[in-house]
């Protein structure tokens, strides 16, 4: 990667940090990077309504490859004296984003200096914080018949620069379960007259651990209790509506499914001995995110040939990623990078992306390229 095209992605990135934009609110951000490659590059620039995508044409392709980025923000107020900090109240990159989307243009900065003997596609993806992103952007591989599919993340905790990978399950299955309770109102005098929805809640509750046992999965299965919403603040009325709010959470998607099922079960019946109405809805809804080995082995070899430290993940990262919608598609790997053994943790207010990775995916994108 060139000086002049590192200092232009790195000027990207920080323009972009300047307007973080919210999940499936990225019209500026979109606008904004469907520029500058229009500006520095002669890529084709197909908009897709909420995302879009770059294509380098080789003369004589011998194949298909894309590569993913991910441009939403958090709402996270941004407290660093950054000079380029968030000039956007309640909301800024704090997982990255930014930082992915200009290592992808900076690939095609490369792409139009340098060629390739593939057809490349850059994919700048919207919402990939709630999940919804990736399934949307994820059907252009195959009506473009692309070969595989890669993308990074920057993470915390890793040696910086050093490339994280392992085979399989790279990220965790998730989704948000929201179940709704709804009995009979009454005077708190005369509870007997009513349906309560609150025992039912707190039998939801107390059967989560015996779900999510390890020693009766193969992998993490976890369960957590986000908001338990009973009743209002009215001394003289007995609770009738209720809402749990659980985040479901496994290693493998076969885990989270039966989880899932375990969860319904157990609120029918809570809900028919108590006397209760109840509906169960979802979001965020995150597939387990799988390498293909063969990916996998690639991005090993293009790590080597670039002399950058390889780091071996014992487990897949807790963390959902949406990636996980293209892997279901097509081969492909998703792979870290690291920022740092003690740099501060992804989602938090001391966060922000190391410039220097820009120019390391750029190389290792390329790489892929390449093979």
């Amino acid at each position: 990667m060139t000086s002049k095209n590192y200092d232009l992605a790195v000027a990207l990135r920080h323009t972009l940090h300047t307007h973080p934009e919210l999940s499936h609110q990225e019209t500026w951000t979109k606008s904004y990077l469907m520029d500058f490659l229009a500006q520095h590059t002669h890529l084709e620039v197909v908009d897709q309504g909420k995302w879009f995508y770059a294509l380098y044409r080789a003369e004589q392709p011998r194949g298909r490859i894309a590569f993913r980025a991910d441009f939403d923000a958090l709402p996270i107020q941004e407290d660093l004296p950054l000079p380029y900090c968030s000039q956007c109240s309640g909301v800024s990159h704090k997982c990255g984003h930014d930082g992915h989307s200009a290592a992808l243009a900076a690939l095609a900065l490369d792409l139009e200096e340098n060629g390739a003997d593939q057809d490349v596609y850059l994919i700048f993806q919207h919402a990939e914080e709630v999940g919804g992103g990736g399934e949307d952007c994820a059907r252009l591989l195959k009506q473009e018949q692309i070969g595989e599919v890669y993308a990074f993340h920057n993470w915390s905790g890793y040696p910086q620069g050093a490339v994280c990978i392992r085979d399989g399950v790279m990220n965790c299955a998730s989704k948000g379960m929201t179940i709704t309770l709804t009995g009979i109102p009454t005077h708190a005098s005369t509870p007997e007259l009513g349906k309560n929805p609150a025992f039912a809640a707190a039998h939801l509750v107390d059967a989560i651990p015996g779900l999510i046992r390890p020693e009766d999965h193969r992998g993490l299965v976890l369960c957590t209790v986000v908001q338990v919403d009973v009743g209002e603040p009215a001394f003289g009325v007995s609770a009738h509506q209720g809402k749990l709010l659980l985040t479901l959470r496994a290693h493998y998607q076969e885990e989270l499914d039966a989880l899932q099922r375990a969860l319904e079960e157990r609120v029918a019946q809570e809900a028919e001995a108590y006397g209760l109405k109840w509906e169960i809805t979802y979001c965020d809804e995150f597939p387990e995110t799988s390498n293909h080995p063969d990916c996998v082995r690639k991005v090993r070899q293009a790590a080597g040939q670039l002399g950058l430290p390889l780091a071996d993940m014992p487990e897949p990262a807790r963390a959902s990623e949406d990636f996980g919608w293209y892997l279901r598609e097509i081969p492909g790997a998703l792979f870290f990078i690291g920022n740092g053994m003690d740099y501060p943790p992804l989602h938090s207010i001391q966060f922000d992306f190391p410039d220097q990775e820009i120019a390391t995916v750029c190389n290792l994108f390329r790489a892929l390229v390449n093979l």
